[in-house]
């Protein structure tokens, strides 16, 4: 294992519209850390996560993500390269709805599967095999071949954790990856995800604080765009979260003196 963190932030400024979406010193990730985000809606969760992913450069500062600069819009090939190593749980689970169960699993062996096969989804058969014990591995099997807009939403969830053992990413991004599920299926889902992360790195933003204990070893949390702790999960109590989602007397971000008063995240130049 490279001796170098898997995320290294210094001096990483987001900014859009004269209002800064996010600004963090500095930030290290060690490889196989479990991390929780927390924060107000508008803290920069999202933000954080786009950065890390690629989705968008930041307006200032030095981002290195798995060895790769982010600094900078990273060429098409490189980019590429990074999402082989990178898997994502979002809230809207980005599954097909049209295909399958299995087929959307089998979209996790893209980074191997190239050329017609992938144009065809003809994946050779030890892929397939791979897909099915992926499901199995979720509890999912019997329903491998339900359409994925037929599956409940904690089933969809565990098609996409099935994904991510398809795809053996060196670092996984969750964006309230239980978000809409009961408790109990909530529950499973956190169990399943850290099983499926336990070579990677996992970070997770996380709304529910109940759910700490199960996703993470260590919880950031952020306000205004800042880091106000970065704490082992044990540390983290009732007192640290009320402050932090306390809203400040002028209900707005100090980090911009021109900033109106608004929790929406806006994308940073030169992104959509």
């Amino acid at each position: 294992m490279s001796s170098l963190p898997c995320i290294a932030l210094h001096e990483v400024r987001c900014a859009a519209e004269g209002r800064v979406l996010l600004e963090i010193d500095r930030l290290t990730i060690n490889h196989g850390e479990r991390i929780a985000i927390v924060g107000h809606n508008g803290a920069g969760k999202s933000t954080l996560l786009r950065l890390l992913s690629g989705f968008m450069p930041p307006s200032h500062g030095q981002i290195e993500v798995l060895g790769h600069s982010l600094s900078q819009p990273l060429p098409g090939a490189d980019l590429r390269a990074l999402r082989v190593e990178l898997g994502q749980v979002m809230q809207g689970l980005h599954l097909v709805a049209r295909l399958s169960a299995r087929e959307n699993v089998l979209i996790g062996s893209l980074g191997r599967v190239t050329g017609w096969r992938s144009w065809t989804r003809y994946f050779p058969a030890h892929e397939v095999s791979r897909a099915e014990a992926a499901l199995q591995a979720v509890g999912l099997l019997p329903r491998a071949q339900t359409r994925a807009d037929k599956l409940s939403g904690g089933e969809r969830q565990k098609v996409a954790i099935a994904r991510l053992l398809m795809q053996g990413p060196r670092l996984i991004l969750a964006d309230e990856p239980t978000a809409a599920l009961d408790p109990s299926a909530a529950a499973e889902v956190c169990q399943l995800l850290v099983k499926a992360a336990a070579e990677a790195t996992l970070i997770t933003v996380v709304h529910n604080p109940a759910l700490l204990p199960l996703l993470a070893e260590r919880v950031i949390g952020l306000k205004n765009g800042r880091i106000a702790f970065d704490l082992p999960v044990a540390a983290v109590n009732d007192e640290k979260l009320l402050n932090l989602y306390r809203p400040d007397a002028a209900q707005e971000n100090p980090l911009s003196s021109n900033d109106s008063r608004t929790t929406m995240e806006l994308p940073c130049p030169g992104t959509a």
